[in-house]
């Protein structure tokens, strides 16, 4: 049956107010768990915390790991896993900076470098969790040292600073211009094309997108190659914001994968409510301030950490639903 006329009218605005009032609940959330964490560090360290200053750094600081967050959101809403997060950015940002600085292409070298360092990273990522057949996470853990050692090679030994001329992404506007350019990208793609349907076809049920038509294989590569390219432009935002960067072994890059990923978490648990890029901006806000407000208690880095971890996953546990049977 289908309602005509009046009907019909008062059907559309009546689900059209249920996807409103489930948008307005989850910021709602949002907001009163990025205050409450405000509120607690200010109560506790008034002095050094919190001011609108502090909290426009904060923010800031936010934007860097929000660019690349959105991009893993295609890869973890598949069901994904990636552990090459940090070697990723490490080797981006020194590639980056070398065409920069050193090949002296300036920006075109700078953006250029990043983004292709990115989409590259993540075309492998791809290619070999599908070719090998073993769990994305096992694949992700061997190529981040592969990538680490890259980044070793490039680098010389030698820590890469770019030049302060070349830093125009390390501040305003600069850098709030590129983040609401990176998130406008995620929306888009994941609300208006293809690509976004059928990834949250294959997230759903893999079994069923199959069953459609759907080349699950190349979605699963091109989520990657995506996810690579939004690290790229979080390489470009993180050597503009520091500097500097200097390249690790030994899997040292792992330390790079938390903030994002936890960002990410929570556009995967606010995914019900139609939000999640707008989620993850505002998650990995909360975190920030978490972070700093650790830092102005001048609490030990293990006990931050601790916390912090804890502090997260019972968020996180708070809001995802669990279908059960």
């Amino acid at each position: 049956f289908i309602p005509e006329g009046d009907d019909m009218d008062s059907t559309k605005n009546a689900v059209g107010g249920k996807k409103m009032s489930a948008k307005v609940k989850g910021y709602l959330i949002l907001f009163a768990l990025v205050f409450v964490s405000w509120l607690i560090f200010k109560i506790l360290t008034p002095d050094n915390f919190g001011s609108p200053e502090n909290m426009l750094s904060y923010f800031q600081a936010s934007l860097i790991a929000s660019a690349g967050a959105v991009g893993f959101y295609f890869v973890l809403v598949m069901g994904m896993f990636d552990f090459s997060i940090g070697a990723a950015i490490i080797l981006a940002s020194i590639i980056g900076c070398k065409l920069a600085a050193s090949m002296g292409l300036g920006y075109m070298g700078l953006i250029g470098g990043c983004l292709i360092a990115g989409a590259i990273i993540g075309i492998l990522n791809g290619v070999f969790y599908i070719k090998l057949r073993i769990p994305s996470m096992i694949v992700t853990t061997g190529l981040a040292l592969i990538y680490e050692a890259t980044a070793n090679i490039i680098a010389g030994g030698v820590e890469q600073t770019l030049p302060s001329d070349l830093r125009m992404f390390g501040q305003m506007p600069g850098n709030l211009i590129l983040a609401l350019l990176t998130f406008a990208a995620a929306y888009f793609i994941l609300n208006y094309t293809k690509i976004g349907t059928y990834t949250y076809a294959i997230g759903s049920n893999e079994f069923i997108a199959k069953n459609m038509g759907i080349n699950v294989n190349k979605y699963k590569i091109l989520a990657f190659v995506i996810s690579g390219i939004f690290f790229g432009i979080m390489s470009i935002l993180t050597i503009s914001y520091g500097s500097s960067m200097v390249a690790v072994t030994g899997m040292a890059s792992m330390s790079r994968n938390f903030i994002p990923t936890m960002g990410c978490f929570f556009g995967v648990a606010f995914k019900k409510y139609g939000m999640p890029i707008q989620a993850i901006i505002l998650g990995e806000f909360m975190i920030n301030i978490i972070f700093y407000g650790f830092v102005a208690l001048g609490a030990p880095t293990a006990i931050q950490d601790v916390i912090t971890g804890f502090a997260l996953l019972i968020i996180i546990t708070l809001t995802t639903k669990i279908n059960k049977g």
